[in-house]
């Protein structure tokens, strides 16, 4: 009887409160621990505000605008002048020629449509960091509900050992009195080795967890990180409710992938009308000075003497120089910007394809998810407690054995388990569903 009352105060612990612990002297100290600070630890929208300012590959995708807004600078300008100088000598003589030219292209087609393709390719690139944003701020989501899932087991793991721990010194030490048979300590010493071992695997889980939500934050792996949720909160404020039902049409239309690829079709136009435009005629103008001094061996008469027959010239002359397409009309580049037309237009099809796909089935998700939690919050988890009263009082009567009541108590720990796999897939259903809604934050 005495070993029976033993087993039931352990019972009684675990049922009493999983995730509570009460230290006492010659425990271990929980694992869990040292991933959660609830007064200064890392909360998930701080962690998604620090990802979105710190993260090497968003700030990478952002320099693409940088990028794209110096070549539309670079599209507007307008070609530079081109100007020659050449001077002529005669050898042994006195003639020379010197000539100095300006010839300037005028581009009455070209840069309107450069313009144009780069206009697009920056609409392009914002919307590339913006849907890059959507789905930095999914994986936040993701990378911290590992955590908090991972703790939460590992919570779990730590009472567990703590109680086993307890009660078998407790067993051990009437086991030596001869008050309780040496099999019962010995399975509670299995008991402890198996939760201990347990434990020791989830605790590397919820580190590996951790360093792969630094990742995402932009940190160092080994720079200190606690948070500062817990899952059954992020469950009960993300996914309590049902969202606000929203027009799907409309929610596609705004989704920031969905523009980039429609900002990439017009791109794709626009480089169209820019192919053609290189291929009309254009129109250079120029203009030339040219000073002759040339002269004739024969000697003359002037100014009251004899002097070699020669004189200086000046000529300024002025024109155009047109371009003409006969051969080269850049046929083959139309050609390629009419078939990459085509490709940009079937990747937005598919894109939306995919983005309706996407919404639709996060929506089923979330409500199925939502409504398991709460098959196990309305009364799962308060029948397997009161299974294993049940069993841990018909134990204390004798009517079960110790190996009865230690099956009941894994099965309870199942529960638990499988109820924090529930509250994570309505986590995971939440997140997918805000990503398929286009929400950053």
């Amino acid at each position: 009887m005495t070993t029976r009352i033993v087993l039931s105060v352990l019972i009684a612990t675990l049922t009493t409160n999983v995730f509570i612990s009460a230290q006492s002297p010659g425990t271990q100290a929980p694992l869990a621990a040292q991933f959660v600070d609830l007064a200064n630890g890392l909360s998930l929208e701080q962690a998604i505000v620090r990802a979105i300012e710190q993260e090497p590959s968003l700030r990478a995708v952002r320099s693409q605008i940088d990028v794209a807004h110096g070549a539309r600078q670079q599209a507007s300008l307008r070609p530079n002048p081109s100007v020659s100088f050449e001077r002529r000598d005669e050898p042994g003589g006195t003639d020379n020629l010197t000539t100095f030219g300006v010839e300037w292209p005028l581009e009455l087609f070209r840069r309107s449509g450069r313009i144009a393709v780069a206009d697009r390719e920056v609409a392009a690139a914002q919307l590339a960091a913006a849907d890059r944003e959507r789905l930095l701020a999914a994986e936040v989501r993701t990378r911290y509900g590992d955590v908090v899932t991972t703790i939460r087991d590992l919570a779990l793991y730590d009472e567990l050992v703590a109680a086993v721990q307890k009660q078998h010194e407790l067993l051990r030490s009437r086991v030596e009195e001869g008050a309780s048979p040496p099999l019962e300590r010995d399975l509670l010493a299995v008991e402890l080795r198996r939760v201990q071992a347990d434990r020791l695997l989830q605790g590397a889980r919820a580190e590996t967890a951790m360093f792969e939500l630094k990742r995402v934050l932009g940190m160092k792996a080994d720079a200190m990180l606690a948070v500062r949720d817990t899952l059954e909160d992020l469950v009960q404020r993300e996914s309590g409710v049902a969202p606000p039902l929203r027009d799907a049409a409309t929610v596609i239309e705004q989704r920031t992938d969905i523009r980039e690829a429609a900002a990439r079709q017009e791109m794709s136009e626009a480089k169209i009308g820019r192919a053609e435009a290189e291929g009309r005629f254009d129109v250079s103008v120029f203009a030339d000075y040219m000073r002759m001094d040339a002269g004739f061996p024969q000697r003359g008469f002037a100014d009251g003497g004899l002097e070699r027959v020669r004189g200086q010239f000046n000529y300024l002359s002025g024109g155009v120089m047109v371009t003409v397409p006969i051969f080269n009309r850049n046929q083959g580049e139309v050609a390629g910007a009419r078939a990459a037309l085509t490709g940009a237009a079937a990747a937005y099809d598919a894109a939306r394809l995919a983005a309706e796909a996407e919404l639709a089935s996060a929506r089923v998700r979330d409500e199925r998810a939502r409504e398991a939690v709460m098959l196990y919050t309305g009364g799962a988890q308060t029948l397997a407690r009161q299974n294993l009263t049940v069993v841990r009082q018909s134990y204390e009567l004798g009517r079960v054995t110790i190996f009865e009541a230690l099956a009941e108590l894994r099965r309870y720990l199942d529960v638990e388990r499988s109820y924090t796999e529930t509250l994570r897939a309505a986590y995971d259903a939440r997140t997918a569903l805000n990503r398929a809604l286009g929400e950053v934050r």
